[in-house]
């Protein structure tokens, strides 16, 4: 059922995409400390974010623009919130929901040739690819990438990367610091690992197509995980709650839940491994049936300015502009190692390496 909520943003938001419960527990027990937090550091930065940013037009962009997005019900109010802040003329209204069901939404739309959104902001460049190459996004040519990495956006400009959610290890603090990927195949961690299942996470399938490429881990990794007694969860969650509650001593989880948890006094600790961490980069794009293409520029410029970059790292993301500071408990920059995602290569074997991980963990 639709949620609706007015006022300066206008939500249209339906219930996210069905979550376990133990996932939707585990969230809010992380959630609920540091949304006080992160609404105080959001509210203080507000007043100074219009004179960050200042994107050269003739006449500043006004009117209606319509937002489709996966970010969680708060986010998603918070960066609108941000937006208008910078760019007072227009009003902005937003879908909510899980990428799967935006999809379906969005694929009626077309089939009724009357798509509504002019920007989606969704999970994973996936599905930004599978739209490109359906021939839906707009390019955007003069977007403001300086200052941000090749990797960040697509080649061609018909979507651009706004944060960086990498995927590492956590583990309980009462278990030893792992290093390494090949750390959760030791015995030391035998029958003592979970993980996200790719047949439910997008994060997940870019995590599995990014280590499946790469030399020394490959798919013989995910073998070798379910070997040494590895489970596969649905959802990031529930790999928090097993870790925390000490049921398991290591996960592979997505950086931000790790950390705010730590931050919030759980038993846990987060490691990005020497090999690498996937990324997913929370992707903007402009549809080609844009009705106020203005707006719609104005609201990539924005994620993408380094004002933008500022509320990303506010919220608790890594920002991908390195003149941006990483929010608390990130290690330095050059203690990172982000692994680009092959995203065509991923699209193209997704169902050779879903099948590989059923083979290996259960559906």
């Amino acid at each position: 059922m639709p949620i609706v909520m007015t006022g300066p943003s206008t939500s249209l938001a339906p219930a996210r995409e069905a979550a376990p419960r133990s996932e939707q527990i585990a969230a809010s027990r992380v959630g609920k400390r540091l949304t006080r937090r992160r609404l105080a550091t959001l509210i203080a930065a507000l007043p100074t974010l219009g004179a960050c940013f200042a994107p050269a037009r003739a006449q500043p962009p006004s009117g209606r623009l319509l937002l489709y997005t996966s970010q969680p019900p708060q986010d998603a109010r918070h960066t609108v919130d941000a937006f208008r802040h910078a760019v007072p003329g227009v009003e902005v209204s937003f879908i909510r929901d899980g990428t799967t069901q935006l999809m379906t939404r969005l694929e009626a739309e077309f089939a009724a040739g009357a798509p509504r959104p002019d920007v989606l902001l969704i999970a994973d460049a996936m599905t930004m690819q599978r739209l490109k190459q359906e021939n839906r996004l707009m390019p955007y040519t003069d977007a403001p990438v300086q200052g941000l990495p090749q990797s960040a956006y697509d080649p061609d400009r018909t979507y651009f990367g706004t944060k960086f959610i990498t995927t590492g290890i956590i583990y309980n603090a009462k278990a030893p610091r792992p290093a390494s990927w090949n750390d959760l195949r030791s015995p030391t961690a035998h029958g003592q690992v979970v993980l996200p299942s790719p047949l439910y996470s997008g994060a997940a399938m870019i995590f599995m197509g990014t280590l499946a490429s790469l030399p020394g881990l490959g798919l013989d990794w995910f073998d070798a995980l379910a070997h040494n007694g590895a489970v596969a969860v649905q959802g990031n969650g529930q790999v928090l709650t097993e870790v925390a509650g000490g049921e398991k001593l290591y996960g592979v989880i997505v950086d931000f839940m790790a950390l705010n948890a730590e931050h919030a006094g759980s038993p846990v600790g987060f490691v990005f491994p020497r090999e690498g961490v996937s990324v997913v980069t929370e992707p903007v794009a402009i549809l080609k049936t844009a009705h106020n293409l203005p707006a719609a520029r104005a609201f990539v410029d924005f994620l993408l300015s380094p004002a933008g970059q500022r509320f990303a790292a506010s919220q608790g993301f890594l920002p991908m502009r390195t003149d941006v500071a990483a929010p608390p408990g990130f290690p330095p920059r050059n203690q990172i190692k982000l692994l680009a995602p092959p995203i065509p290569t991923i699209l193209q074997h997704s169902t050779t390496y879903l099948r590989r991980f059923a083979d290996d963990f259960g559906g």
